[in-house]
């Protein structure tokens, strides 16, 4: 089959991948110069396959008003004459309910255990694959008792959802923490504990991005990337998508995967299709190690602060903050200040944070954290969308079963929970 992807982000890259590795001729169409250039560039650089719990939970409650008025806020709403904005953010605090965020647990675990097998199959595929990865395991800790406990409470509803798997997780006292992760000596007074998953990986996604890019060159000369191509619109012809007009021309296909980010929406709006999808801007700097042995070994995320540390072979990914303002990409410089700030405080002697890149991106958000993938309502058009910030950890199950679908074959794994219509019924019942 000829299959157009629309979108050459990590999402719109491993599904191509997979339809490639399947025989499928495929062709990438993106506006930038190349692949994952950007909310995919420089993300946070943890595949959390374990840790999934939703940003919509009961616990944004009484944190609402902070995060308003405090301008070094991990979350800032930045109100927009944008009805968009507003529908999506309603619709947030009612997915801020507990059975909301159990159910969505339930399904992300399903789909990010199925990531971790897909990435370990891969990695042993493709032993050259060059992408800084590690298994470093995750540390998420905590700086107030009430927190600490309600994290046990979901190492427990997890753990008792993952009865049978390896993948195991413990809640440590601050100074287990520090045993297991000595590079927090300069927090160890203000941290009280941590959730310990040690079947976690990192890996720099751009480089991983890139290097499965050469694989489906390599793959077959049919094999297409139309960079720096705008797209216009999907062109539809009694229910069923007939082309893509871009700024390359008219696109033609035997399937189409909308796999664009925030620009999904967008592109879906015209034919009536509502993607409940709205841009949170993420941030993050990187730097060049200065002493290794006092860099941390193991991703950590400081829970309170929304902040992730990953050590990227000899550099330092921190990443964080969400700003919820609507679709500007610009880097706020006070944004990239508190995360320099916290990096400092973190882990002082660390990098050369004076000759830290900083970056921002938007990542594609749904109110309840869980992507779209599978079916459109359309004939010939699949969704693969609003992964939000587990773009890179979901993106090698969400790809694999977007191929599977479009090769007329059972998924990888079963998309319960994440159809369209699943979205379209939560929508319309808030």
């Amino acid at each position: 089959m000829q299959v157009v992807i629309l979108g050459a982000g990590v999402v719109g890259i491993t599904t191509a991948y997979y339809l490639a590795r399947d025989g499928h001729h495929v062709t990438l169409v993106d506006r930038n110069q190349g692949v994952a250039l950007e909310a995919s560039y420089a993300n946070g650089g943890q595949l959390s396959y374990s840790y999934v719990a939703p940003l919509a939970d009961p616990a944004v409650w009484p944190k609402l008003l902070p995060w308003l008025l405090s301008p070094t806020s991990p979350v800032r709403f930045r109100p927009q004459l944008d009805p968009r904005q507003w529908r999506w953010c309603l619709q947030f605090l009612a997915a801020c309910r507990s059975t909301h965020s159990a159910q969505t647990t339930l399904h992300l675990l399903r789909l990010g255990h199925a990531s971790r097998r897909l990435m370990h199959g891969l990695l042993a595929d493709e032993p050259a694959l060059d992408c800084a990865y590690a298994n470093s395991g995750k540390l998420v800790v905590y700086r107030d008792a009430a927190a600490l406990n309600s994290a046990r409470r979901q190492v427990e509803f997890q753990q008792g959802l993952l009865a049978d798997s390896d993948c195991r997780q413990a809640v440590l006292d601050s100074a287990a923490c520090l045993r297991i992760e000595p590079a927090l000596a300069g927090l160890h007074r203000q941290i009280v504990g941590g959730v310990h998953t040690p079947s976690e990986d990192t890996a720099d996604c751009y480089r991983f991005s890139v290097g499965l890019l050469d694989r489906i060159r390599s793959a077959a000369p049919e094999n297409r990337c139309l960079f720096g191509t705008s797209i216009r619109r999907l062109r539809v012809s009694r229910g069923e998508i007939v082309g893509v007009e871009s700024s390359a021309g008219l696109l033609e296909a035997d399937a189409y995967v909308l796999a664009s980010g925030c620009d999904s929406a967008h592109l879906a709006r015209p034919l009536g299709l509502r993607l409940p999808i709205y841009p949170l801007k993420g941030y993050s700097l990187t730097a060049p190690l200065s002493d290794p042995d006092v860099a941390p070994t193991m991703s950590v995320t400081d829970f309170q602060r929304k902040i992730v540390y990953a050590r990227l072979g000899a550099q330092l990914r921190v990443a964080g903050i969400a700003d919820i303002g609507g679709y500007d990409r610009a880097i706020a410089p006070r944004r990239l200040a508190t995360l320099l700030a916290e990096a400092r405080a973190a882990f002082p002697g660390a990098a050369r944070y004076e000759q830290s890149e900083g970056w921002a991106g938007l990542r594609p958000a749904t109110p309840s954290g869980r992507p779209i993938l599978g079916h459109s309502p359309y004939r010939k058009l699949w969704l693969n969308v609003g992964h939000g910030a587990l773009g890179f950890t979901l993106s090698l199950a969400s790809g694999r079963a977007l191929a599977d679908l479009i090769g007329g074959k059972p998924p990888f794994v079963q998309l319960d929970g994440f159809t369209f219509r699943t979205a379209a019924r939560s929508a319309q019942s808030r």
